[in-house]
């Protein structure tokens, strides 16, 4: 009796525990902008930037400062991923082919980039839903203002911090954090 006492302890103690442990970037799997899974575990050990992205607004050009920044810092254990969406005045209308075009020939982009998702309303990204929101992060609230919201993932697939849309990509904050 003693012995089976202990076991249902043991059965409680480790469910509360697992229960309180809060989601990483780890734990979700993406549709890339060619149409294949992509794990976002294969990115343990990396400090990721993830943006939402779109081709027609006016932070655009953000695409730019964005692959010199992945330039710059992509052997150092760090990423970038670009998530297009079209939530914002229909800023992002085309097809990923489209998408995929559009940054490769105006931006040279080269860093990972995904399938377009709703990172605001009722179609929210489960990954944007743990992006954003306090209860499933652990961390802090965040709903997207707009396009190139970007948030700042430690090595270990935690949420650090984000910074606002219009903030530079070499913004004082996000330099510090990478070079941390």
């Amino acid at each position: 009796m003693k012995k089976l006492f202990s076991l249902f302890m043991f059965c409680m103690l480790a469910t509360i525990v697992f229960a309180q442990q809060k989601p990483s970037l780890y734990d979700f799997k993406v549709t890339d902008i060619d149409g294949k899974e992509f794990n976002l575990a294969t990115l343990k050990g990396k400090k990721v930037l993830v943006v939402n992205v779109a081709s027609k607004c006016g932070l655009t050009p953000q695409y730019e400062k964005l692959q010199q920044l992945y330039e710059k810092y992509k052997d150092k254990n760090f990423v970038i991923v670009g998530f297009p969406a079209n939530n914002f005045n229909g800023q992002e209308p085309g097809t990923n082919e489209e998408i995929k075009q559009f940054c490769v020939d105006k931006y040279d982009v080269s860093f990972p980039m995904m399938s377009k998702i709703d990172v605001v309303g009722e179609n929210k990204a489960p990954l944007y839903k743990w992006l954003t929101e306090k209860v499933v992060n652990g961390k802090l609230e965040a709903p997207v203002q707009w396009n190139f919201q970007k948030f700042m993932i430690d090595e270990k697939g935690q949420l650090v911090d984000f910074v606002p849309p219009r903030e530079d990509p070499f913004s004082e904050k996000i330099i510090k954090w990478i070079e941390k």
